[in-house]
């Protein structure tokens, strides 16, 4: 047995719940599809951060009284502390607000080690929060839960969080599909920059398929895996990178980040910028959608980085859409005076046979070092 999503929509609107944001976890995907299906414009906002989405709620409540659900996967709240604690939080703001929260990592199910402690952490961490939560699985009493946690937010005027389980939702196809911006698929473009690469060049991938895409394609071109993958701490890809290029100033350092990952901390291009790494290489690849949970739009498709790289202060910017512009945008960029922003504009798709790093983080961890000591 599973929760149907849109009667969980319906319960949360007859409760008051009359706005939904959040960055989408692949453990909610089908309920943040049909609220993205079902909801009117102004109705449901995907947040570049967690952070922002329990601002927008709390604004939200501002202006109208009313209750906002903010959804995300557990690793969010790390995001969402500060603005749960310091303005929501019920002896500040007493903002109500109705957490869903995707509990990857639960202990006893397998998992990625990125999501073990995290998911170990949850509920313990709810409660130093001392928000009240209740776990939901497919066969919960979802209304009978939903009483209850309505009932805790209003003697509270607090937030209250629901920790959903793995397959907790029935399946639900979103009907929006994001725009392709080119036919380039991600895995041919990171193939194309593997060949354009100089051997001694530092590569760190972000979270999700690029980084699984990237081991692969190590594997494939038989070659010792040296490259930084990024599994966890989405938006920080880039910072990681400024890290290593500070201290490697001699070595072309090249971030691969997705479009959903440089919106989730943005201001880290403005600080790339003023640091002034000379040979950092930041590739966007910006494809219009949160694709590794579920294929949800981003803002991206909207922003016009060129505009933006130049204006916290890059010193250079080239896009591509082919794999022949892709090189030709190479050869503008890669021994330019940087930090440079490279934007590949992509279509969403990948291998149904995608696997996933077959060594562990620590040995990834060493074998970087161990690249970028030589």
């Amino acid at each position: 047995m599973m929760i149907d999503p849109g009667h969980f929509l319906d319960s949360l609107r007859r409760r008051g719940v009359d706005f939904f944001t959040g960055v989408p976890d692949s453990l909610l995907a089908s309920f943040c599809a049909y609220v993205d299906d079902h909801c009117a414009d102004g109705q449901h906002v995907i947040a570049a951060n967690e952070g922002n989405a329990v601002a927008m709620a709390l604004g939200h409540h501002l202006a109208t009284g009313s209750t906002a659900a903010v959804y995300m996967q557990n690793s969010g709240l790390g995001n969402a502390v500060n603005p749960l604690t310091s303005l929501a939080d019920g002896e500040v703001y007493r903002v109500p607000m109705l957490l869903i929260v995707g509990w990857r990592g639960e202990p006893g199910i397998k998992d990625e080690p990125q999501h073990r402690k995290q998911g170990r952490i949850t509920r313990p961490q709810l409660d130093v929060l001392e928000i009240p939560h209740w776990v939901v699985q497919g066969d919960s009493d979802i209304e009978a839960i939903l009483d209850e946690a309505f009932r805790a937010m209003a003697n509270t005027g607090a937030p209250v969080a629901l920790v959903v389980r793995k397959d907790a939702f029935g399946d639900y196809q979103g009907q929006r599909k994001s725009a392709p911006l080119s036919a380039l698929l991600r895995e041919d473009a990171l193939r194309r920059i593997l060949e354009l690469a100089a051997p001694d060049d530092l590569i760190v991938s972000t979270t999700g398929k690029t980084s699984r895409e990237l081991f692969d394609l190590r594997v494939a071109r038989g070659e010792a895996q040296q490259d930084f993958l990024t599994v966890g701490g989405m938006g920080h890809t880039a910072s990681i990178a400024l890290g290593v290029a500070m201290r490697q100033a001699g070595r072309r350092v090249i971030c691969l980040d997705g479009d959903g990952s440089l919106l989730m901390h943005m201001g880290a291009m403005a600080v790339i910028a003023q640091q002034k790494p000379a040979r950092f290489v930041h590739v966007l690849l910006n494809n219009g959608a949160h694709e590794s949970v579920g294929g949800q739009a981003t803002a991206a498709p909207r922003v016009d980085f060129g505009k933006l790289s130049d204006a916290v202060g890059y010193a250079g910017y080239a896009c591509a859409d082919t794999l022949d512009s892709l090189s030709t945008a190479w050869a503008q960029v890669a021994e330019a005076n940087g930090p440079v922003l490279l934007e590949l504009k992509l279509r969403c798709g990948s291998r149904k046979d995608l696997g996933r790093p077959t060594t562990s983080t620590w040995d990834n961890k060493q074998a970087f070092m161990e690249a970028a000591g030589d």
